[in-house]
């Protein structure tokens, strides 16, 4: 398969699984091709023309042909200066790379990752939370990541992969938006009558989540107790990185009694706490492992061989 084949397949996939649902990623789509049209000239070439037909900031080529070959990927959730170093001792001792991908985004992918946490916003509605709420705290919270993730070394393990003469991509919300779809439909299928419990074993028996249960990574019941029934469960894994603490009350406020997410800081989770709202952490590498294996079972039916490192638990379903 072409690189541009592998990544169009990704985006496609994340397209499918997407919140906002097809509709609400094409009018997303026509408002960057909008503000295209309406770009001076003189200043067109800033903008990311990739954009017009990827509605995900977070998902780019960073390297290479998009006519390349690839036969054989590395393929880690974080792909730094030593992956890359890994990936060329991996090809001095015979083995193909033909492309090094990684799940969390580097490079214009990094610092452009504000641009995919407008989809939280939709996630809520789906919970009872105004469109305007949730548009309005996110559009302050983008402003911080992007300002946060400005000075930042985006570009270092980039500069690394093209040194080394490396293909790199990466590939961040179509994976969320799967494994958020997957693990919804899990809980949804539960039902609001099920304990904490049966929602911990449903996670763990998902393969991913139990070999890194193996590892010490899995599922963990940040807040509540085994006896307790979830309520309504809302899963949080999409939407480029946490979104504002307040949301977690006004989540409750709106009917969700659970939150499943991948990972939550202590901030957020005393808030939960106060608002009386349990929280399910299913682990972050096990869950970004499941989104990519989701797109990946594509790669592999197509042909391409894959191989992990750097915390990604591969589980084929091809």
């Amino acid at each position: 398969m072409r690189l541009r084949q592998l990544y169009e397949m990704a985006v496609a996939r994340g397209i499918e699984s997407d919140p906002r649902g097809a509709a609400g990623v094409e009018r997303a789509l026509r408002e960057t091709r909008k503000a295209w049209d309406d770009l001076p000239e003189r200043r067109r070439w800033e903008f990311d023309a990739e954009s017009l037909s990827n509605p995900f900031a977070d998902t780019r080529i960073l390297l290479g042909d998009p006519e390349l070959e690839v036969a054989t990927v590395l393929v880690g959730v974080d792909m730094e200066v030593g992956e890359m170093l890994l990936a060329d001792r991996l090809r001095e001792r015979g083995t193909a790379i033909d492309l090094v991908l990684a799940h969390h985004p580097m490079g214009r992918a990094l610092a452009d990752l504000g641009d995919v946490m407008a989809v939280q916003a939709d996630v809520w509605r789906r919970c009872g939370l105004p469109i305007s709420y949730g548009e309005a705290v996110m559009a302050e919270r983008m402003q911080e990541i992007r300002r946060a993730f400005h000075a930042y070394n985006n570009e270092e393990a980039v500069d690394a992969a093209r040194l080394l003469g490396l293909s790199v991509m990466c590939c961040h919300t179509p994976a969320d938006n799967c494994v958020q779809r997957y693990i919804q439909d899990r809980c949804d299928q539960l039902g609001e009558d099920a304990t904490l419990g049966e929602l911990m074993d449903m996670l763990k028996s998902i393969p991913e989540y139990r070999e890194a249960t193996i590892r010490g990574a899995g599922p963990i019941l940040f807040q509540g107790e085994d006896g307790r029934r979830t309520g309504r469960v809302l899963v949080e894994m999409t939407g480029g990185t946490s979104g504002p603490k307040d949301a977690v009350k006004r989540l409750a406020e709106a009917g969700v009694g659970t939150i499943v997410d991948m990972h939550m800081d202590e901030e957020r989770r005393k808030v939960a706490e106060e608002a009386h709202i349990n929280v399910v952490v299913a682990g972050h590498h096990a869950s970004d492992s499941l989104g990519m294996n989701l797109i990946l079972d594509e790669w592999e039916r197509a042909g391409v061989s894959l191989l992990a490192c750097s915390g990604f638990i591969r589980v084929s379903r091809a």
